[in-house]
């Protein structure tokens, strides 16, 4: 998970200097987030299907392999089309290290999942707040694309641990069958956890990809300074995870969601409405506390209903999402490009209320199967 952390973050905090590198406008910038969040959303379909059927260990040691020669291409890509390589390699095989580390934790983690999955995806953060916050703080010294360069180094450690660590036997060694597939596909709540993470993911790659360049133009921080205060999204996310991971005896419940939706939606119009950044800071800060419960609770949901089908489950609902992680940046991009990024973000705020909606549908759904 803090390999999945570097993936999605090393993009989005060496931004700034892509576009100067390449000659790219917002609209472009946003693009190559999609472009990101396409390849992830392509591992993430691959890899329930794998796993069920061949188990986690040969299709994780190929990944971290291949996400260690992709950012090294992105570092010296020479040109546009290799950068976009270097991004769909490391893409796909991010999303095949994301979806598998989440489905082993349902799989191995019995009646603790939920704190299980929180605990995991904080070391999501880990990768996510280093990433921003080495080639902020090394920026002065060394140029971003050597920074780059370096950061696979932290991938070599999963990478030896995959290798010696024992996996539980496939679950499916047969395949899943095409009918069992179509049931999944067409189950409504299966799919409505899915919408809501569209959502979650859109809104998380919407700030994770340009919260810094929404400090360096909108509130005139240097543009090297201004991974640092992405770092403090992640941060804040990590943070929280971390600690309802530990906190064994609360339950990743819908109560808990919406708190978190409260959380998220006051400190997303705090970071819209205010010029100043220490105040922004702060709320950015808030913010990813309170976009942090909403994945782990959902794949807790959704191992608990799917146990014998976790991966195929998981990976439909991460393909879902993903989308969502697509879609959102490149409208916050295009909108960013004609009217600025303090507007283009107001797509959190509106998400938060639908998401909201959503909640309250699936928080129905749960209460109904517990009474039956």
């Amino acid at each position: 998970m803090t390999t999945f952390g570097i993936v999605l973050t090393s993009l989005a905090a060496s931004l700034h200097t892509l576009i100067e590198r390449f000659g790219i406008d917002k609209a472009q910038a946003g693009g190559l987030l999609s472009l990101l969040g396409f390849w992830i959303l392509a591992g993430s379909i691959v890899f329930g299907p794998i796993v069920d059927r061949r188990g986690y260990r040969g299709m994780l040691l190929l990944s971290f392999a291949a996400i260690v020669a992709g950012l090294e291409l992105i570092a010296f890509a020479p040109t546009l089309f290799w950068l976009c390589t270097g991004i769909a390699v490391v893409g796909f095989s991010g999303g095949l290290v994301n979806g598998a580390a989440n489905a082993l934790v349902a799989d191995v983690s019995g009646e603790q999942r939920g704190s299980a999955l929180n605990f995991v995806g904080a070391f999501f953060g880990v990768g996510a707040v280093g990433t921003p916050f080495m080639i902020s703080s090394l920026s002065g010294a060394f140029p971003v694309r050597t920074i780059l360069a370096a950061i696979p180094a932290f991938v070599i450690l999963p990478l030896a641990l995959t290798a010696v660590t024992r996996f539980p036997p496939a679950k499916q060694p047969e395949g899943l069958s095409v009918a069992e597939a179509r049931r999944l596909l067409r189950d409504p709540v299966l799919l409505l956890m899915g919408l809501i993470l569209f959502l979650e993911s859109g809104m998380e790659s919407a700030v994770g990809g340009f919260t810094a360049l929404f400090f360096a133009e909108e509130l005139r921080v240097a543009a090297s300074r201004a991974p640092m205060y992405l770092a403090l999204f992640w941060l804040g996310l990590l943070l929280t995870r971390l600690t309802l991971g530990l906190m064994t005896r609360v339950q990743a419940g819908t109560r808990l969601l919406f708190a978190s939706i409260a959380v998220s939606m006051v400190s997303a119009l705090v970071v819209l409405l205010t010029g100043n950044v220490v105040v922004a800071a702060a709320a950015v800060f808030c913010l990813g506390a309170g976009f942090a419960p909403m994945f782990p609770a959902m794949y807790g949901f959704v191992g608990d209903r799917y146990a014998q089908r976790s991966g195929t489950a998981i990976g439909i609902v991460i393909a879902m999402s993903l989308v969502g992680g697509m879609l959102l940046p490149w409208v916050t991009g295009v909108l960013g490009e004609a009217y600025g990024l303090r507007t283009s973000l107001s797509v959190v705020p509106v998400s938060l209320v639908v998401l909201a909606i959503l909640l309250g549908v699936l928080a129905r759904q749960r209460e109904a199967r517990a009474a039956l």
